[in-house]
């Protein structure tokens, strides 16, 4: 009978579910404790380690590569769950697994966006001269037009649960704005100086000359829809479905766009569309290879780390795919300690060399010329915009039985520091 790890028979125990997808992940351990998740992901990756220095010392053949193999998407498939359960108590801590109360006149908004979510009524019932918060976008209290702006409080639950579901939100700068762009001027750093003696001539120096760059939005929509008659006999809190629907899909959308967008259309530049483009007024983001034509390497990995300034350093992240991860996990140093390490405690992310390192689904995974791992200061090298105000268009007619609520908001992004980031791309050096 096949030898089976602890960590590999306690994935095997425990009921697996599959969630929404928020990354398009797959099977998560689902636990409410997190510290038993955490002692089981601490006994998985020693099995991992035992197992695969056996396998490295000559004691390579199929069961043994097998078991390899298996542990080691056990240990992956712990630190996600180790994950999920960290997002789902960040997330229910904002507003107690629903919408927060709100006191005074948004309460009585509140209520009637409620209606208005379940019949189609009560939009009347807004007038400008009662609410100085958010309201109808085309036409105060005209029902005909169908659009009103989420509560202030939904939209700011909606964004700050965003802010843990979207990787990059986490690690990047949030900036809202009310306008339709903003602009950044940047310094070409041409300012000259030179040394002279006591009497010698001082001639002008060069300049900086100045750039400016204009960041933009594009529109980031969901269209969650729910039946007819859920809405009218279910006793459901309507905002916080609405919110739950909205927030996963947007998290999921902004994942792609942040990191490979293409910037047409009004969507998000993602980061690494600056590999080769040179339109930032700072160039590209730097890479640096791996060493090897088709893998990642553990030089290669020290070399990408130490190839950014140390200025930048104290709060820099990794982000790869969770594949990726399986591979890295398999990496030592030249005194044979392994790179990546489990999370040490609930809450906090698996490091590697040190680093906090973050799973985003939307990046390549390893192969030839391929950019499967990022590192950088991400609060300085990538913005991402906010114009605010969350909007919902409900639509009775598209879907019927459904009805639907188009849900839209206008989002940017783009790096603003090329300098602060690096692309670790697999390639053999020059």
């Amino acid at each position: 009978m096949m030898n089976v790890s602890p960590a590999a028979a306690l994935v095997a125990a425990v009921p697996l579910v599959m969630p929404r997808a928020i990354s398009g992940h797959v099977l998560r351990m689902d636990a409410n404790d997190p510290a038993k998740v955490l002692a089981a992901l601490q006994k998985a990756f020693n099995d991992f380690k035992a197992e695969n220095e056996a396998k490295l010392n000559g004691k390579a053949d199929v069961v043994t590569d097998e078991k390899v193999e298996r542990i080691n998407t056990a240990v992956g498939e712990l630190q996600a769950s180790l994950n999920d359960l960290a997002i789902k108590l960040a997330a229910s801590a904002i507003t107690g697994g629903g919408v927060a109360p709100i006191a005074g006149a948004d309460a009585d908004y509140l209520k009637a966006f409620t209606t208005f979510a379940r019949s189609g009524d009560g939009e009347s019932g807004i007038k400008a001269s009662q609410f100085a918060g958010p309201r109808s976008a085309m036409s105060i209290g005209s029902n005909p037009d169908g659009g009103l702006l989420a509560p202030i409080e939904w939209d700011r639950t909606i964004t700050d649960r965003l802010k843990i579901l979207s990787v990059l939100r986490g690690l990047a700068t949030v900036m809202s704005i009310s306008s339709t762009g903003f602009t950044k001027v940047y310094n070409d750093r041409g300012t000259a100086s030179g040394w002279v003696g006591e009497n010698g001539a001082r001639p002008p120096t060069n300049n900086a000359q100045f750039t400016q760059v204009t960041y933009g939005t594009g529109e980031l929509y969901a269209n969650p829809q729910a039946s007819q008659q859920l809405l009218e006999d279910a006793l459901i809190d309507v905002a916080a479905w609405l919110a739950g629907e909205v927030d996963t899909e947007f998290a999921y959308q902004e994942g792609l766009a942040f990191t490979n967008g293409d910037g047409v259309g009004g969507k998000p530049k993602g980061f690494l569309r600056h590999a080769t483009d040179a339109s930032h007024p700072w160039g590209v983001i730097p890479a640096v290879n791996s060493g090897a034509a088709a893998a990642l390497t553990s030089d290669g990995i020290i070399d990408l780390v130490h190839d950014l300034p140390s200025e930048r350093t104290p709060g820099a992240a990794f982000v790869m795919n969770r594949k990726t991860q399986g591979a890295v996990r398999k990496l030592k140093d030249g005194q044979g300690r392994y790179l990546w390490e489990p999370s040490v405690t609930a809450g906090t992310p698996a490091s590697l060399l040190g680093f906090p390192l973050h799973e985003l689904a939307a990046m390549p995974d390893v192969a030839a010329n391929s950019i499967p791992v990022a590192f950088g200061d991400w609060k300085r090298g990538y913005l991402i915009i906010d114009r605010i105000g969350v909007q919902i268009l409900r639509d009775p007619y598209s879907s019927k039985p459904m009805v639907q609520f188009y849900t839209r908001k206008r989002v940017g992004g783009a790096v603003t520091d090329p300098t602060a980031l690096r692309l670790h791309k697999v390639a053999a050096n020059a």
